[in-house]
């Protein structure tokens, strides 16, 4: 099972998303059975480790994101991957539009499909620190329970 986060630049919600679901993959013992990545719909900051506010939030909560390199998000991805989650609306637009009509890959927003309390997860790129921790705190609860349904799935 395969499964890709996606936010703008790949360097605050997406990879946040990735380090927490891969600690909560090998808590419950699923690290083996499931691959995890994150990528952008942007450029700009390809090859960049996630920005320091993300790291620093996430390392204190027990995620490491520092070994995390920016991607962008490609149309192979959709073949590629068996699950693409976005973080907003604006990227689930932008992933709509680059899905090839062959795409395996499963498309939703990954607070609407786990979480259903809010359908976004807020960029925090112009936010301060509280803006991070609030985009920890959503991303985690919504990944206990893609574990859950990932368990049901293998």
């Amino acid at each position: 099972m395969r499964v890709l986060f996606v936010c703008l630049g790949n360097i605050c919600r997406s990879p946040t998303a990735e380090g927490v679901l891969r600690h909560k993959l090998r808590e419950a013992g699923l690290s083996e059975q499931v691959e995890v990545a994150s990528a952008g719909t942007g450029d700009w900051h390809v090859g960049n480790p996630p920005d320091k506010r993300s790291q620093s939030a996430a390392k204190r909560r027990g995620y490491d994101l520092s070994a995390q390199r920016a991607q962008q998000v490609s149309r192979a991805d959709f073949a590629a991957y068996d699950l693409i989650l976005a973080m907003d609306n604006s990227n689930l637009r932008n992933l709509k539009a680059l899905q090839p009509a062959t795409g395996k890959a499963e498309l939703d927003l990954f607070l609407r499909r786990y979480a259903g309390e809010v359908d976004e997860v807020p960029d925090p790129y112009y936010d301060g620190e509280h803006g991070f921790e609030h985009v920890l705190d959503l991303i985690e609860r919504a990944s206990d329970l893609l574990v859950i349904e990932l368990k049901g799935r293998l």
